[in-house]
Formats: structure tokens, C-alpha cells, sequence
């Protein structure tokens, strides 16, 4: 099974009032194993970043002109992405975006059925405590310290660590196939012997019967 890990950086908070999407972060899962195939690009929004989405990521308008616009990555965006689910936090306010992008090129947006909303499944699972990005990863014990600002790909990586313990854990897939071993019995560890047989003179016979009359009150006559 494949899953993208999604997350992204907008100019604001509203794709209604103008507001663009200034970078896409995304990272593969097969199997819920990160495969190290991973996809990240900025945006030129062709708009002013408001000083409150600066503050979180810290891309600047000016960086921002030399990137390329949405059109110019959408092709390579979607190949990324395939058919595969969406695994977003937060996921309407990310979708937003990235729909209106797609609808803004007369692409049809993506369903919801494909979308798995991180933020509703910690609010199920912990209901009445904080489910932000920051603290699943506190509560998960996932090392974020690194992340002074918000970047794409950097949450992207972080929230796939927060989805994997959302959903249980994953054990590691064996990198080998498993073989039956049949443990060897004790005859064949010690390898088969033929049964041999012995010839009793009859001296030796003879003692085996003096000895028998010598017991007393042998258990074979005993009824």
C-alpha cells in the first residue's frame, strides 16, 4: 500500500481571500515504511507573503519570485502523488489550498475519500488534549528540536513519525524470508545404529538362573 505523507506552506491562512500555496513537502510510505523517496519544491505565489505566515516559515517574498509557479511543478507534483492517499494534518486547511491551485488550472480537485486527516485521528484517540503537530511529537517522544520554523518537508517528516504511532506502531519488515527449520531429533543428531544381537553360552545361562533362585520374592511373582 502506498501513502504520501503531505504537508505545505501558504502565503496565509485563507485560499478565499487570495492566499497561495509557497511550497509542498511530501514523503513516501509502502507498507507504512518511509522509502527515502521523498518530494519537495517552493512556490512563486505572484503575491505578498502576509507577516504572520512569515513568521512561521520564514519565506520571503523576495526568495519566493525566483521559484517557479504552480503551473510550472503541477505535472511533476502529480506524478508524485499518483492515486496514492493523502495523509495530511489538518488536512482541510492544506487541501483548501491545493485545490484551489488545481481548480485555478481547470484540474479537478482531489476527494476527500482519498485524504486521511492526522489532526481528527489524535482528537479521537486523545480526546480533550492537544493534538497539534508539536505536541503528538512530545507525546510520542519524536525528536523535533530542529524545527525552529515550519517547513514542508521538515513537518512532512515529523508527522509521518506521528502517524505511524497514531495508527500503532509499525514493526520493521523482515529483510529476509522466513525458512522452516525442522529441529533434528535425537536419533538424528546421534545418526541410526542397527540393533545387534548377542549369543549366550551356557555357562552364562546357567549363572543368570542361580541368580534368579537367589531373589526373594521377585516382583514377576508377585499377583
Amino acid at each position: 500500500m502506498r501513502e504520501i505523507i503531505l504537508d505545505t506552506e501558504t502565503t496565509g491562512l485563507d485560499p478565499k481571500a487570495g492566499h497561495r500555496l509557497v511550497e509542498i513537502g511530501a514523503i513516501e510510505l509502502i507498507n507504512h515504511t518511509p522509502t527515502g523517496n521523498n518530494y519537495q519544491t517552493y512556490i512563486n505565489p505572484e503575491r505578498d507573503v502576509d507577516p504572520g505566515a512569515f513568521e512561521v516559515h520564514g519565506l520571503a517574498k523576495e526568495f519566493l519570485q525566483k521559484q517557479p509557479v504552480f503551473e510550472a511543478i503541477l505535472e511533476n507534483f502529480l506524478s508524485f502523488i499518483s492515486d496514492s492517499i493523502l495523509v495530511i494534518h489538518n488536512a482541510p486547511f492544506d487541501m483548501a489550498f491545493i485545490n484551489m491551485e488545481l481548480e485555478r488550472l481547470n484540474y479537478e480537485p482531489i476527494g476527500t475519500e482519498r485524504v486521511v486527516d492526522t489532526l481528527a485521528m489524535a482528537r479521537k484517540k486523545f480526546p480533550g488534549a492537544q493534538a497539534s503537530l508539536d505536541a503528538l511529537c512530545r507525546r510520542f517522544s519524536i525528536e523535533n528540536s530542529h524545527r525552529e520554523l515550519h517547513g514542508a518537508l521538515v513537518d512532512a517528516d515529523l508527522l509521518a513519525g506521528v502517524y505511524l504511532e497514531l495508527i500503532g506502531g509499525k514493526e520493521p519488515a523482515l529483510a529476509f524470508s522466513e525458512k522452516v527449520v525442522k529441529k533434528p531429533t535425537r536419533d538424528e543428531t546421534r545418526g541410526f545404529y542397527k540393533p545387534r544381537s548377542f549369543t549366550v553360552s551356557p555357562e552364562e545361562q546357567r549363572q543368570h538362573e542361580v541368580f534368579l533362585k537367589e531373589i526373594t520374592n521377585p516382583i514377576w511373582k508377585r499377583g
